[in-house]
């Protein structure tokens, strides 16, 4: 029945999420409709968690959920609120009444949103692979591959300066083509509910959507502690672009349950918030780590080196 399960549960609970977004934009109230949705999922994947974890390990504690839960609301929640109620959405009324905008309105909804995910996937994408490439946003991204165990909750660990460069380099360019209010909402509820799906602990088999998609099979390589699969597989939501430049990886073997990085990183929010201002000296590429934080968390570090 698990079996079964697996290969159900991530085209099901997409389905859903997007079913109950539709259904926000359709009477009027999405944020109320997304913030459900999302929650709903984030509560469904918990359970998941336990019934059929991907690995039994990530379930121990590795004393960070109060800087995974602070990094959410400080970077995730705030920055991307900010952005897209003052910036985003004041920048596409303002395309959209210039008549700037090649959008093709008349196509079916769908399409347009594939064809938004498309663009924004662009920014997103080299945002992505810039921070594993240039040693200055590695000092920020390092914050996000620090982690020994993936779980639904540090999807939003991110360093608010990481989350900008991301956010901005991918709505940039969908502002710059014109991409319309409401499919900017659906890509940005869209990045939202895959993210918090590629980091859950939960088995989950995705067959051909791995070479469409970022699911969670694909981006467990990505924090891979080896750089010939940690520096891979950057996008977002989409796989196009990992296609096309040639970083795209999906080994016939099991991803390994050692991650994070080789550098040295704070235990706690504050310091890892500090941490790349003060990062001198430590310009390695891509992911690795050393040690981190509490005595257990220490000790799992250690264990992660090969």
């Amino acid at each position: 029945m698990k079996d079964v399960a697996s290969y159900l549960l991530w085209p099901a609970l997409v389905a859903a999420a997007l079913a109950a977004n539709h259904a926000g934009l359709r009477i009027g109230y999405p944020i109320v409709f997304f913030n459900a949705s999302y929650l709903a999922l984030a509560g469904a994947l918990f359970m998941l968690e336990r019934i059929m974890p991907h690995e039994a390990r990530w379930r121990d504690d590795d004393g960070q959920l109060i800087p995974d839960i602070g990094h959410t609301l400080v970077s995730k929640s705030m920055v991307q609120i900010l952005i897209a109620s003052l910036t985003v959405m004041g920048a596409a009324d303002a395309l959209e009444l210039s008549g700037a905008s090649w959008w093709p309105h008349g196509w079916p909804l769908p399409l347009q949103i594939l064809l938004g995910l498309v663009i924004a996937e662009f920014g997103f994408y080299w945002a992505h692979r810039l921070a594993h490439e240039w040693p200055l946003l590695w000092r920020f991204h390092a914050i996000h591959h620090s982690v020994t165990r993936l779980w639904f909750v540090n999807t939003g660990r991110f360093h608010f300066v990481d989350t900008v460069a991301s956010v901005g380099f991918g709505l940039a360019v969908g502002l710059a083509l014109g991409i319309p209010k409401e499919i900017i909402i659906w890509v940005s509820a869209i990045t939202a509910y895959l993210g918090l799906l590629t980091h859950c602990n939960v088995e989950m088999r995705c067959g051909p959507f791995n070479y469409l998609f970022n699911t969670p099979c694909l981006h467990r390589w990505h924090h891979s502690m080896v750089p010939e699969e940690g520096n891979r597989n950057y996008g977002e939501n989409l796989m196009i672009y990992d296609q096309l430049f040639g970083t795209f990886i999906n080994p016939p073997r099991r991803p390994p349950v050692r991650i994070g990085i080789r550098e040295p990183m704070p235990a706690t929010l504050a310091g890892q918030i500090l941490h790349p201002f003060r990062a001198r000296g430590q310009n390695r590429k891509g992911p690795g780590l050393k040690r981190m934080g509490p005595p257990e968390y220490r000790e799992r570090q250690s264990e992660a080196q090969p």
